[in-house]
């Protein structure tokens, strides 16, 4: 009995002292996606955080309404404000997660010990310039015309811009998920939201602590929604401390879990030294 609980105290302190992973999802998606690379952190002893951005997940703020991107990121602001003044996170963002990312390094470096962009939108002063759309906004015309990709929502009217966008569902697999298991997939189909586009496109941020924490950038080697010359662009325009290159779709939580989870754990030991 007593050797139980001194077992137990042991792991809980090694598990204290590993690393606090904090995942976040691309537009549309959810702290469900991570739900693999959760259980192989969990069961691995570290701590693991999934946040649900605004209207995304189990939020249930229509995305129609958030028309801005402090608004749409304020779950992840906000979880990182709560920490306290002494403990660091690693951030993980995927696809548009990197912008979320990005506006964390400007607001809290000092409680963020690694930054990960997976497959991800980053750029160091968000979407200033016409060539920051191009390098970060997904091209889907392989796929066909805009009307034919993707279902759009107008939150403000007909004679506005877009409020939110989701890739057809009869799309979704071929684009987004078309090395990931089936059941995955069609989880993703039950699950994935309009995304508030709009909010997105008006991320911009300062230079000011831009460079202030370490980069790792993972990139996904068949993506057919940041294809693999826009993150090398990306890459070359604001270059990490490293990049790792992982052969998996745009969604490699699914299809190549246990290669991305090795990966982030070197990001963690490699990138936090």
């Amino acid at each position: 009995m007593g050797e139980e609980i001194a077992g137990e105290v042991v792991m809980k302190e090694i598990r204290l002292n590993k690393a606090h992973f904090v995942l976040v999802h691309g537009i549309g998606g959810g702290g469900w996606c991570w739900y693999k690379i959760r259980c192989l952190m969990e069961n691995s002893g570290y701590r693991v955080t999934c946040i649900d951005l605004k209207g995304a997940g189990i939020d249930q703020t229509d995305p129609n309404t958030i028309l801005s991107f402090q608004d749409y990121n304020k779950p992840l602001i906000d979880f990182l404000s709560s920490l306290d003044d002494h403990e660091k996170v690693i951030l993980v963002g995927h696809s548009a997660g990197g912008l979320s990312l990005t506006d964390a390094i400007h607001k809290f470096a000092n409680k963020i010990s690694l930054a990960v962009f997976l497959a991800a939108t980053m750029l160091k002063m968000g979407f200033v310039t016409d060539q920051d759309i191009k390098l970060g906004v997904p091209d889907l015309s392989d796929f066909g015309e805009f009307g034919d990709v993707y279902d759009v929502g107008f939150g403000l009217g007909q004679d506005h811009p877009p409020t939110t966008m989701i890739i057809k569902k009869e799309l979704q697999r071929k684009i987004i998920y078309q090395l990931s298991p089936l059941e995955d997939s069609t989880l993703a189909a039950m699950l994935l939201r309009p995304g508030p586009v709009q909010a997105l496109t008006s991320a911009q941020f300062t230079e000011e602590k831009a460079e202030q924490v370490p980069r790792i950038y993972i990139k996904t080697t068949h993506d057919n929604v940041i294809k693999p010359d826009q993150q090398d662009a990306m890459i070359k325009r604001w270059p990490p401390s490293d990049v790792y290159v992982l052969e998996s779709d745009h969604s490699p939580f699914f299809s190549a879990p246990f290669s991305l989870f090795g990966l982030l754990l070197k990001a963690s030991i490699s990138g936090c030294n």
